[in-house]
């Protein structure tokens, strides 16, 4: 493969900024004091400031790159209703009552997010797409199985059902997997669009946002918070944070329990929507059930493919990544050798090491932040739920409130272990086969 791999327009940046993209820098004078500072703009900054904002409080958003620039407008667009980890391994980890309430309040956030773009009116492609998920294995189908059934027995609102083998092509043109499971009442998006929708309605809330500006410290003092940057210092009564994947070191409580881990996708040129209907002939996103997973779904316009994988092996050049994900995606679809690629990009995923969402308080500075893969229905219902609990409102309470947030000794936000974790992961996945 050489550079005909890619198109003479080829794009290191999302594809979704192309419809939705960053803002230019603006200029804005950086208030004194606030009621509220949130520290990041993306779906859980943008969640609770909407919800603060509307609640009577003053907020600023403050956000170091460019407005939106982190995972929530470089994700995939899938709108879920579970979490990461498999509902028997909660059920293992924390007991059936506790994995019911968290697995619930999935599902919850997701019909959240979805209330939220109907009232609302974000035209952000929405569609119920539904969601296959599939194996490779036949140790990997009876746990998906199990799992479906465990949830069903337990009460966790899951709608969903078994695809055999011989039934597979009817979702996915592939032989590469052995059948999988369908889950029903799941969607998909266009986060650019998703986030420029929520950013309009912040802004239309009477809330600022101000690009370009880093929070280096935040302290507490007689008035309740200093938030300090580089263009000067913010007194704040209350300060929310909600960095996710790009945490670091002015909120160390965090950065110690949050692995911001790089995730990568690629985009075909427009193969024409006769071509992906027989490529994926429902339309429905697709994860599969490695460790270190295959994911792909159509474009909103049905005319590409988007392709992720790879995750948590770190390459800064992203042609040579593209390369090595093009090979990933032939062995899925090795019918679409020859086609080229017209973007690739990376962002950071937020993951925690007990692979579940954090929300809460240290020290009087409130956070949701570990997203664990479904920033944007959790992200958007915790960012409310957060903002909820600033302004005293007792429908802030959440099944993920106040959990032990764990860490490991000597880490501190450097993840140096990922390339060995994902490459054990890698090697697991292929003897799995």
């Amino acid at each position: 493969m050489d550079q005909t791999l890619f198109t003479d327009d080829f794009k290191e940046t999302p594809y979704w900024w192309d419809a939705a993209p960053r803002p230019e820098p603006a200029e804005a004078s950086l208030p004194a004091k606030v009621d509220v500072v949130v520290v990041g703009s993306g779906n859980v900054g943008l969640s609770a400031a909407l919800t603060l904002a509307r609640g009577g409080r003053h907020v600023l958003v403050l956000e170091a790159e460019a407005a939106g620039y982190g995972a929530s407008t470089r994700n995939a667009g899938y709108v879920g209703r579970t979490l990461w980890s498999k509902f028997s391994s909660l059920q293992a980890q924390l007991g059936t009552d506790r994995a019911v309430a968290l697995c619930n309040e999935a599902v919850a956030s997701h019909h959240y997010v979805v209330k939220l773009i109907e009232h609302e009116q974000i035209d952000c492609h929405f569609t119920y797409c539904g969601r296959f998920i599939a194996a490779e294995t036949q140790s990997q189908l009876k746990m998906l199985k199990d799992d479906l059934a465990a949830m069903v027995k337990q009460g966790v609102e899951i709608d969903g059902h078994m695809v055999a083998k011989s039934e597979m092509h009817r979702e996915i043109a592939s032989d590469y997997y052995l059948g999988g499971m369908v889950l029903e009442g799941v969607g998909a998006l266009h986060p650019g669009l998703y986030h420029q929708g929520l950013t309009d309605r912040v802004l239309n809330a009477g809330a600022v946002i101000i690009d370009h500006t880093p929070v280096t410290a935040i302290e507490r003092d007689s008035a309740g918070f200093k938030v300090t940057t580089p263009r000067g210092n913010i007194s704040a009564r209350d300060v929310v944070v909600g960095t996710n994947g790009y945490t670091g070191p002015p909120t160390p409580y965090m950065a110690r329990r949050v692995i911001p881990t790089p995730a990568y996708m690629i985009v075909t040129e427009p193969l024409g929507l006769e071509r992906m209907k027989a490529l994926l002939p429902t339309g429905r996103t697709i994860i599969d059930s490695k460790v270190n997973i295959f994911w792909t779904r159509p474009t909103p316009d049905g005319e590409r493919l988007i392709f992720g994988c790879r995750t948590g092996m770190r390459q800064d050049d992203l042609k040579i990544k593209a390369r090595e994900m093009y090979g990933d995606m032939l062995k899925v679809f090795p019918q679409l050798e020859g086609v080229k690629l017209s973007h690739c990009w990376t962002g950071n995923m937020g993951f925690t090491f007990d692979k579940l969402p954090h929300t809460g308080a240290h020290e009087g500075v409130e956070f949701t932040t570990g997203l664990c893969g479904v920033g944007i229905p959790m992200g958007t219902y915790l960012g409310h739920k957060t903002g909820l609990r600033v302004l005293g409102d007792a429908e802030g309470a959440s099944a993920f409130d106040g959990r032990p947030f764990p860490t490991r000794p000597f880490y501190t936000g450097n993840p140096w272990f990922l390339p060995l974790v994902m490459g054990y992961y890698n090697i697991k996945d292929r003897l799995a086969r």
